[in-house]
């Protein structure tokens, strides 16, 4: 009986291996033209039936035939992209400069903004002490109170692999660019400072990639957003991304995280990668809003022609207060002169073709100014100083960056006679005795910028306004 089950079994065994047999061949052939299996082949004699069978199974599951092996291999395939870096990323980070931080980073980057967190992973300088570092994207990082409002951005880097036990988030939305992350959570509402703070730097950080690049803005503010579109528009070439809104990861092959800042309104030759210049910077505003005028050039008494003056006019504070005589007066002198109030200016577009058409621009200490960014090259700025021994800050903001605009400078100091501060304070005041004393009290703007307008002195103001007229004219 047991000799009898004994053949039974061996036979039931052999019928399985003929009919494993029959499938052998088609098995072999496809595995050897598919998987290069010649050296299995080769070994079949001295390797046995039986191992060459379990080899065999195992090549076919591995062939995709079976089906559920194979959609686990499509789930490992994903995550293996999802993991696997491209060979070691890169960080470098910029503390030492006096406006901003910045860190520049390539690699396998994954950027959470939900999470505000940028991963850097299998990272070359990963250090265990200074794996997760913040920053604040924002270019006046000397003024706290500024620095406060701005959203930190945390940067997580991890060790090469596989010495990594950070699990990272997986990407969701993939991009072939690079990207620049930075705040409009200062003071980006002020012209002044949205040029100074943000375009500029803007212009320095992302102009090399010539619109191929993604912008994503934390402290999203979608009226600055509107406002400066058609340059951001001509800087990137993608819609601009509310960094803080959206959950989606997004991975990219190299980040910028911070805006690089060289001084204000301007540029420093020795820190700009690619030879930027001012007046490279205001030739793409001209080109963005479509101006006509590169430069200006002097303009024939006897030609019957007048030079054009466009008058920034203030309201609420510094404001000029006889306003009108002063037009007048730089009109009998032979101006051209357009007035531009605060309703105009709120147009970036129409200001810019305003100012563009003018060889002169006046105004009293105030963002407002910041439309020389317009002016053809040549051009003239006159900044009206108010009282307060204020001439070297205006000058810092409007002066000292003028040069490299190809622009002229002329600046109107306002004497003790010309500031309605005269009709708050006594001559004896410290307002008018010692104004650095306001300063120490920490009283500077609330006195000498948000609490005086200017009555200019017409005649003085004209004989100033006079030898201006004689250089941008000849005879």
């Amino acid at each position: 009986m047991r000799r009898h089950e004994k053949t039974k079994q061996q036979h039931g065994s052999s019928g399985r291996r003929a009919a494993l047999w029959l499938l052998v061949p088609p098995l072999l052939v496809l595995a050897v033209i598919k998987t290069n299996l010649l050296p299995q082949v080769a070994r079949f004699k001295e390797t046995g039936f039986d191992k060459l069978t379990n080899e065999m199974v195992q090549r076919v599951s591995s062939l995709g035939l079976d089906s559920a092996s194979r959609q686990q291999q499509s789930l490992d395939a994903e995550s293996a992209k999802d993991v696997a870096a491209p060979t070691m990323s890169k960080l470098t980070c910029n503390w030492s400069n006096r406006h901003s931080d910045t860190c520049r980073m390539e690699g396998d980057l994954r950027i959470h903004g939900k999470a505000g967190t940028v991963y850097v992973l299998s990272s070359s300088t990963f250090n265990p002490n200074n794996s997760t570092i913040t920053i604040r994207p924002y270019t006046r990082k000397w003024e706290q109170e500024t620095m406060a409002r701005i959203r930190e951005v945390t940067i997580r880097s991890t060790a090469p692999e596989p010495y990594s036990f950070v699990i990272p988030p997986k990407c969701t939305v993939r991009h072939d660019v690079p990207a620049v992350v930075f705040s409009t959570g200062g003071c980006g509402t002020n012209f002044f400072h949205a040029m100074t703070d943000l375009i500029v730097p803007l212009y320095i950080t992302a102009r090399e990639y010539n619109g191929h690049v993604q912008l994503l803005v934390t402290d999203y503010q979608p009226e600055w957003v509107a406002k400066f579109r058609p340059i951001l528009t001509a800087l990137s070439i993608y819609p601009v991304i509310d960094f803080d809104a959206g959950t989606a990861v997004r991975c990219f092959p190299s980040a910028h995280v911070g805006l690089e800042s060289h001084r204000i309104l301007g540029f420093d030759p020795a820190l700009s990668r690619n030879g930027y210049t001012m007046m490279g910077f205001r030739d793409f505003l001209r080109d963005v809003f479509s101006l006509r005028r590169a430069w200006a050039t002097p303009v024939s008494r006897s030609s019957g022609h007048k030079p054009r003056l466009v008058f920034v006019l203030r309201r609420h504070s510094r404001a000029v207060t006889n306003e009108a005589d002063a037009i007048a007066a730089v009109a009998d002198l032979g101006f051209q002169v357009v007035a531009a109030g605060p309703e105009d200016v709120r147009d970036m577009a129409k200001i810019a073709a305003v100012v563009n058409s003018c060889d002169v621009m006046v105004g009293v200490h105030g963002a407002g100014l910041t439309n020389m960014v317009f002016l053809p090259h040549n051009g003239t700025i006159v900044q009206i100083i108010p009282w307060g021994n204020l001439k070297y800050p205006c000058r810092f903001d409007f002066g000292d960056p003028v040069p490299d605009m190809g622009l002229r400078y002329v600046e109107y100091e306002v004497n003790a006679e010309e500031t309605t501060l005269k009709y708050k304070y006594p001559r004896d005041h410290p307002v008018f005795t010692d104004p650095i004393s306001i300063e120490r009290t920490g009283k500077l703007w609330d006195t000498f910028l948000e609490g005086q307008n200017v009555t200019l002195d017409i005649d003085r103001f004209r004989e100033a306004m006079q030898q201006v007229y004689k250089s941008v004219t000849t005879q």
